[in-house]
């Protein structure tokens, strides 16, 4: 018989085993998520890029319109399309393929509904600006921009749910070919129509709504004919339907949670137009803001890997496996975010020169950097923290972490430090990180107080209509 030392070795050995099994699972998914949501996000970047060789109004209404429709409308459509890393996550699993493919038309369907009133909004969008006191001849124009966008965000209504329905089965490769594909089709399709046809910025949002039902038609393509979607492939029924009360129950939360910490970091930007000299004040913010978003393609990887890694086997009726990614995920995490921190760090006298040659633009970029630092590493945890939420269905109780974290703590302390300390912009983004650290922190609380084999039993009830889980082949959760 083994000695207690023997045994404290060999369970520390089998660990380590684990881990390493983990972190290829994990590394399978989220190195191909980075990627496809780079590129994704590079969309609107290469519209704003080539609208900004047009004229100043041009870039100054599509920048304008760009944040208005992502805070009201895409943002939106990706917290709700959430509520299939829990459902679809679980489902698959639990191996009940044809629920998956159930709940993904469920979520189409209501993220539709839900376009119709972004849609009036939108439609309305001139006289909002104007009620924020923006130039008329701006708003004018931003509105023109998001009526032409319209179709991107019903095409969105198609492609957030079909990105989840990919992910929640660890098929990233079709995301990354058609992501690279319409990046491509965007570049030359938004030149042509900016500058050969002459259409301006208009163009540019008819080029983006093409190429949103462009990528929509090629996931479709590769549901239809590919062979790995055999299982998940099913035809609609009325029960997507009758699954819309369900789904909203995840979806709302979900939605809230992206987007409490989105608006905040907008009406901190909108508050240092307040500021004495608000161009070097807003111009330092959105590079931050910036910079802070580019990073944050990294993390998401890693939230959806776990996201996936999570509802998978909470399906599956395994908590000690959700424990080892949830475990393995955060330690890729908080390496991430040490490694990202310190290269900007060393970097940081000379990293506002990527954005403007003002020495005094690049000399408060750098006062920031560290501040920034501490928010980027803030958001590596907080988004696999997330991820965990979105796979464990707990969705709602993000809601009231980010409630509180944000606008009863960030906004509240960024507004003091800013306006009374005068500290101004550095100020508005100790709020930002302040709210940040809160946020990691109560996730962070909550994860560690999650009792999985419950959510494991929760999961599998939901999935098998709560029907105890060892009445459907699998004794796991009982063993675990």
């Amino acid at each position: 018989m083994m000695n207690s030392k023997e045994v404290m070795e060999e369970e520390g050995k089998s660990w380590k085993r684990e881990m390493r099994k983990e972190i290829k699972k994990v590394r399978r998914i989220a190195a191909p998520m980075v990627v496809a949501s780079v590129l994704q996000y590079l969309l609107p970047v290469v519209s704003l890029i080539m609208v900004g060789h047009l004229n100043q109004l041009s870039l100054s209404s599509v920048a304008i319109a760009t944040s208005l429709t992502n805070v009201s409308g895409f943002s939106v459509q990706s917290g709700m399309a959430g509520g299939l890393e829990t459902l679809c996550g679980q489902a698959f699993g639990a191996e009940q393929y044809e629920k998956f493919g159930l709940y993904t038309y469920t979520a189409i369907i209501s993220l539709s509904l839900v376009s119709v009133p972004i849609t009036i909004l939108w439609i309305f969008m001139d006289k909002i600006l104007i009620l924020l006191q923006q130039d008329p001849m701006i708003a004018l124009q931003a509105r023109k921009y998001a009526l032409w966008l319209i179709p991107a965000l019903f095409g969105s209504a198609i492609l957030k749910p079909l990105t989840r329905f990919f992910q929640t089965q660890s098929l990233i490769f079709p995301m990354i070919l058609s992501s690279a594909l319409v990046l491509c089709f965007h570049i030359v399709t938004c030149w042509i129509l900016v500058f050969k046809l002459e259409l301006g910025h208009v163009g540019a949002a008819i080029a983006f709504s093409f190429c949103v039902w462009f990528n929509v038609m090629l996931l479709l393509s590769f549901v239809r004919f590919s062979s790995a979607c055999d299982k998940t492939r099913v035809p609609f029924s009325i029960k997507a339907l009758l699954g819309l009360g369900e789904y909203f129950r995840f979806a709302v939360p979900s939605a809230v949670m992206v987007c409490l910490k989105w608006w905040a970091c907008e009406i901190l930007v909108l508050l240092a137009g307040v500021f004495p000299n608000p161009k070097l004040e807003t111009s330092v913010l959105s590079i931050c803001l910036t910079i802070s978003t580019l990073h944050f393609t990294i993390p998401y990887g890693f939230g959806a890997a776990v996201s996936t890694r999570v509802s998978n086997e909470l399906g599956a009726g395994n908590p000690g496996a959700v424990r080892m990614a949830v475990s393995t995920t955060m330690l890729i995490a908080v390496t991430e975010g040490l490694i990202v921190c310190a290269v900007l760090y060393s970097c940081r006298h000379v990293l506002g020169y990527a954005y403007s040659d003002d020495h005094v633009v690049v000399h408060y970029v750098a006062v920031m950097t560290p501040l920034l630092c501490l928010s980027i590493f803030t958001d590596s945890l907080q988004s696999v923290l997330s991820g965990v939420a979105r796979g464990s269905g707990w969705q709602h109780l993000g809601v009231y972490v980010n409630l509180g974290a944000f606008y009863l703590v960030g906004i509240p302390v960024g507004a003091l430090l800013g306006f009374v300390a005068h500290y101004r912009a550095k100020g508005l983004w100790i709020g930002i990180v302040t709210g940040s650290i809160l946020q990691s922190f109560l996730l962070s609380l909550i994860t560690a107080l999650t009792n999985w084999k419950k959510q494991a039993m929760m999961a599998r009830e939901r999935i098998f209509d709560a029907t105890p889980p060892n009445q459907n082949g699998s004794n796991r959760i009982t063993s675990a």
